[in-house]
């Protein structure tokens, strides 16, 4: 069992799952989301559980993401061959009901979010009830520099940070560290990686908010609010141009910084990520969820989410050739067919 890709055991009144995947980052597979969601159903209905532990083995991350070379992988085969991914479509089907299945969860969720936490990881804890950062942990959504979007429920709950936060983070993938999470309100909790045993061990017999009540402790200054305003200024414009024209304008070098990072990005992504995050605002999370799974298939079946993920992980060039390479090129019709309703059956359905 300690090969495993996902643990389960209990301690006391808690449940545990931990991902056992520490050389790859703990990146979710197909087959740790399908062994997850039956055990959450169990763990849901007895009455011996009063909360769940997410965690995960190693000290380098809690979740890097999705196992997106899998499904570059498998959707790069079906285009070849003139078909349709079993995987693409599964994989995403199975994550997006596992991260409603979270949302939706009963009883306390803790996430121990010691690590790198980008992407499906993101997924994984954000939706629980309680996250807890650490001093390792670092925090992004980077898919519009693959060719995807913010996905994973991002549709659901970027937009509900204060401050055009969600389009910054959902925008520029940018990385943020524990101060910052707790800042946002995307962690609940501090607690050095250290005491992170005893917390476990104290979750046994108590609570988990009076639990984490006596182990938070001060994760430090928050770098965000002195770029606050700033934040506030630039992203708001309701188009990916106009947000350009304002980090050019800022005068300032992280802006700077930011509107060249913008600028190597998919720019379909881009334009159909800032649609995404906008529709989302006044969206439950299953319908969020169902938006993003009919985006996720036009991105599977479209060409940049290969580009991206064969530009960063498989030749690593980091020089994405783009289809379309210019904002300009992307119209509004273009995105609005990410949108669209799939085929009759081929929608995105939840097990109640």
């Amino acid at each position: 069992m300690e090969d495993a890709e996902i643990l389960f055991g209990a301690n006391g009144q808690t449940a545990a799952a931990t991902l056992n995947r520490p050389k790859a980052l703990n990146a979710l597979t197909l087959g740790m989301i399908e062994a997850l969601a039956p055990k959450l159903r169990e763990w849901a209905a007895a009455p011996s559980v009063r909360q769940v532990v997410l965690k995960a083995a190693g000290e380098r991350a809690f979740c890097a993401g999705g196992d997106v070379r899998a499904a570059y992988e498998a959707g790069l085969a079906a285009k070849r061959g003139g078909k349709q991914s079993v995987l693409t479509r599964d994989f995403f089907f199975e994550e997006y009901r596992l991260n409603r299945q979270l949302a939706r969860f009963p009883k306390p969720i803790v996430s121990l979010i010691d690590g790198i936490c980008m992407g499906g990881g993101v997924g994984l804890s954000v939706h629980g009830r309680y996250r807890v950062a650490t001093e390792r942990t670092l925090f992004a959504m980077p898919e519009t520099a693959i060719g995807l979007f913010p996905d994973v429920g991002g549709s659901f709950f970027l937009p509900r940070l204060a401050g055009r936060m969600g389009r910054f983070l959902g925008l520029t993938g940018e990385r943020l560290k524990a101060a910052d999470l707790v800042h946002l309100g995307l962690a609940t909790h501090y607690v050095p990686s250290a005491r992170l045993a005893a917390l476990e061990a104290a979750l046994a017999n108590d609570a988990a908010e009076r639990v984490l009540a006596a182990f938070n402790a001060d994760p430090g200054p928050a770098e965000l609010p002195a770029r606050e305003a700033a934040i506030v200024r630039c992203f708001a414009p309701d188009s990916i141009e106009g947000i350009l024209a304002a980090l050019d304008a800022e005068g300032q070098d992280w802006t700077a910084k930011l509107a060249l990072r913008l600028r190597k990005m998919s720019p379909t992504s881009l334009k159909i990520s800032l649609r995404q995050l906008d529709l989302g605002t006044a969206m439950s999370i299953e319908d969020a969820l169902r938006m993003e799974f009919r985006m996720v298939q036009r991105c599977m079946a479209a060409d940049d989410f290969y580009e991206g993920i064969r530009a960063v992980l498989v030749d690593k060039d980091h020089a994405p050739k783009w289809t379309p390479a210019s904002l300009d090129a992307v119209d509004a019709a273009s995105v609005a067919r990410y949108f669209a309703p799939l085929a009759h059956g081929d929608e995105l359905t939840f097990i109640d």
